[in-house]
């Protein structure tokens, strides 16, 4: 059974920078592309960026281009988003979750496609 496990959220103030990190647990955990996602409070769960199993492809939203930088250390069995220069707008609780399949899509991450899912960690941005 493949685990995630979110960190490093917190509140920030707008402009700061903030690096979430998502350790798995599980035989398969390094074979799989991961996906960060982020849940406002009344709003749909959205795709924010995704890597693949080999770390070598990514790809991001255009809310968060030139902003955020997702990377992996599959020897440590963990993905990071890099987050900074941070606005209100990116107030969320953010997951990261496993593709069933080494590759990212083409397109921004899609929920349905990932079938394991972390708790969240809430991201403030607020003065």
């Amino acid at each position: 059974q493949l685990q995630l496990v979110e960190s490093g959220g917190g509140l920030v103030q707008p402009g700061g920078s903030l690096r979430l990190s998502c350790a798995a647990s599980g035989f398969t955990g390094n074979y799989r592309a991961i996906g960060w996602f982020r849940q406002a409070p009344g709003k749909e769960r959205e795709g924010v960026s995704c890597i693949t199993n080999s770390g070598g492809r990514s790809n991001y939203a255009d809310s968060v281009k030139g902003r955020f930088t997702i990377s992996r250390d599959n020897a440590k069995n963990t993905v990071y988003l890099q987050m900074t220069s941070l606005k209100p707008e990116d107030t969320a609780v953010y997951y990261c979750a496993a593709r069933a399949g080494p590759y990212c899509s083409v397109s921004v991450p899609r929920p349905p496609e990932y079938d394991f899912w972390g708790q969240g960690t809430q991201v403030t941005v607020s003065s």
